[in-house]
């Protein structure tokens, strides 16, 4: 099992962005030490609580700041940007990184994002905008015949120039990797129809934090039978589970901590108003479908969903979701800003990596 970090960021309004940008570039570095293997850097437009709409612009400035990290846009939100542009930033953002860069797309949930940029996100539009548009920028960078190529879809014709050698000018902006960076789709309900499409298009999987373990094994499920439509085969070690994570020198002072820190005051403040507005509504944090919207308090998310305790406690429910999943390859910690108190999530991280996750190395995906 891999660690890595899921960096929507998570802001209080407020806040200077530029100093909680230092502060991210900062918690790069101190995980790039740790031997975290990635971190995926969220993209939102209106959100006060997620307040970076580039995260290539941050990926790369924290490229310098890391030796090892590999960053990921988690995600970009193709819906609400010109294929054509993404295509070159995000090739050149891979040459930058020499390869230290995964591609994450998504279409995007935010109902002010959506009226922002004039989409019906409940028609499904986003979603058809978003994989018409991997699917043009991936065409794009695979181009054997830059001269004939011609992309014609529902949303998106576009044409490339031909080439004029003796000008010096052509299609040139393909990616470091190759054939292109790896891409990544993010599910976030239970039966995940998006994640069918990523393993259909030989996309990695991701899983949302907001995801009970029980919907997890339908997560992968749903991978799979995309992936059969397009006679691929598929990896678990491909797939990302992000997770509430927070280890603490104990129990008692982990629980503490996060009843009167930011994962509760988030979830309170930011992640159930949100969710009470979106698609999928509050239905994917109930355990049962009868629950109420009043019983949806952080106690809930601590007794279902969260990881927290000391290493050895995080260790054996970190175990048990890798057996309940049947296996997955990377573990994303959620990051929070924990303001005064910075050392306390620091330290989480470090006991994460250096205590509990050596009592898990016997683990690997089938």
């Amino acid at each position: 099992m891999q660690l890595g970090l899921f960096n929507m960021p998570l802001h209080p309004p407020g806040r200077l962005h530029a100093d909680t940008y230092d502060e991210d570039l900062e918690l790069m570095a101190y995980a790039d030490e740790l031997g975290y293997s990635e971190a995926w850097i969220g993209e939102h437009f209106t959100t006060e609580w997620e307040n970076m709409p580039a995260p290539d612009l941050f990926i790369a400035r924290a490229l310098g700041a890391t030796k090892n990290l590999v960053m990921g846009t988690g995600v970009s939100l193709l819906a609400f940007h010109d294929p054509v542009i993404v295509a070159h930033r995000m090739a050149m953002l891979d040459h930058l990184a020499r390869g230290r860069f995964f591609f994450g797309i998504g279409s995007g949930g935010v109902p002010t994002d959506s009226e922002l940029f004039a989409l019906d996100r409940h028609s499904g539009q986003q979603r058809d905008l978003m994989r018409e548009a991997a699917e043009l920028i991936v065409n794009m960078w695979t181009t054997e015949d830059p001269d004939s190529f011609h992309y014609r879809g529902e949303h998106y014709d576009v044409k490339l120039p031909e080439s004029r050698p003796e000008m010096g000018l052509a299609f040139h902006m393909r990616p470091y990797q190759k054939p292109h960076p790896p891409i990544a789709v993010a599910g976030s309900s239970p039966s995940s129809p998006t994640l069918e499409v990523a393993g259909e298009m030989g996309w990695w999987p991701m899983s949302t934090f907001l995801m009970h373990a029980s919907h997890l094994p339908m997560h992968w499920q749903s991978y799979v039978n995309g992936a059969q439509k397009a006679g691929r085969s598929v990896s678990r070690a491909s797939w990302r589970i992000a997770r509430e994570v927070y280890v603490a020198d104990s129990t008692e002072q982990a629980v503490a901590d996060v009843m009167n820190g930011p994962p509760a005051h988030t979830f309170s403040e930011y992640f159930l108003p949100l969710l009470g507005q979106g698609l999928r509504g509050l239905d994917g944090i109930k355990t049962t479908p009868d629950m109420p919207d009043s019983a949806l308090i952080p106690q809930h998310m601590l007794d279902n969903f969260w990881i927290v305790g000391d290493p050895d406690h995080c260790a054996k429910q970190l175990r048990k979701l890798h057996e309940d999943t049947g296996g997955f390859g990377t573990l994303l910690i959620l990051c929070h800003d924990w303001g005064d108190d910075r050392a306390k999530g620091l330290n989480s991280l470090k006991l994460l990596a250096e205590e509990a996750l050596p009592q898990l190395k016997d683990l690997t995906p089938d």
